[in-house]
């Protein structure tokens, strides 16, 4: 199979256009089409529906996809390796939770950062789900997640158990059971946030629907809300210990087995792991869990 094929295949099928295509790759457009009949001959298979305005993948044409990205990952992956000299530089994409990053990474980051200068270091912040998907398929380096996490391509490293909390105004009634929130307006993050998860398996296991479920974008939107009166939510208590201190936020304990959850931090058990990685992982000397 022609490694260039399927640079111009991927290339078609990520713009979902012919004329496109030939743009980026400075084709002629009639090359392009001449490429993937070629493709499609040699593959004895359709790889695009075609329609006036464009194109879209066959069931066969996504399978190709799927192969064409683990291919063209490994050899990049195999250059990296063949010039990595075990000292740390290079690009390194580090996903996290929101919380996680505000409260829990900035002095290792800083450590990172003035330890190994060399290093492209880059951290972006999303749900527990985002981060997981964005590990396994090549996009991030590793990630900081909410445990558990079974996944047969992922190494798991306990860095962190956070201690959850459910946060309210300070006029707010005490919580002294979950039932006592039924009327309440549950503030949280988008779907795919594991402290969201966590409070709505907690809700429907005491059998408890509250009246309105608002989703916020941002860790400040919610804490902002819940001290104006909005609704409530839960937390790690690392992110919310200050605002309760200074009395914008108020406090309420949560029962077993709620209110501990672990952070830990994934990568691929199947990928090679540059100089880079190892010494960020090393900043937790925690054991592996495979």
């Amino acid at each position: 199979m022609d490694l260039h094929l399927l640079n111009i295949f991927r290339t078609v099928a990520r713009l979902g256009s012919i004329s496109q295509a030939a743009k980026e790759l400075q084709y002629a457009q009639s090359n392009i089409t001449m490429k993937i009949q070629q493709l499609e001959k040699s593959l004895q298979s359709p790889l695009f529906y075609r329609y006036n305005r464009g194109m879209t993948l066959t069931d066969k044409g996504s399978l190709l996809l799927a192969y064409s990205e683990k291919i063209f990952h490994l050899i990049e992956e195999t250059e990296a390796a063949m010039k990595d000299d075990q000292t740390p530089g290079g690009s390194l994409i580090i996903g996290s939770m929101e919380t996680t990053a505000a409260v829990r990474l900035p002095l290792f980051l800083s450590t990172y950062h003035q330890t190994f200068p060399k290093v492209d270091l880059t951290l972006k912040t999303g749900p527990t789900e985002q981060n997981i998907q964005g590990v396994l398929q090549h996009q991030i380096d590793g990630a900081f997640i909410a445990a558990p996490v079974e996944h047969p391509a992922l190494i798991q490293k306990e860095v962190f158990e956070e201690e959850m909390v459910l946060i309210t105004d300070t006029k707010h009634p005490d919580i002294a059971s979950i039932k006592d929130i039924q009327t309440d307006t549950i503030l949280v993050f988008r779907s795919g946030c594991a402290y969201r998860e966590k409070l709505e398996h907690w809700l429907h296991q005491e059998g408890v629907i509250p009246v309105k479920v608002m989703e916020l974008g941002t860790m400040e939107a919610i804490i902002g809300c819940v001290s104006a009166g909005l609704g409530l939510s839960m937390l790690p208590l690392s992110v919310v210990s200050k605002h309760i201190q200074e009395g914008s936020l108020k406090q309420h304990s949560i029962p077993h087995p709620y209110e501990k959850v672990k952070t830990v931090f994934i990568y691929r058990k199947d990928r090679y792991i540059p100089a880079s990685l190892t010494a960020f992982i090393n900043l937790f000397p925690e054991k592996v869990k495979t």
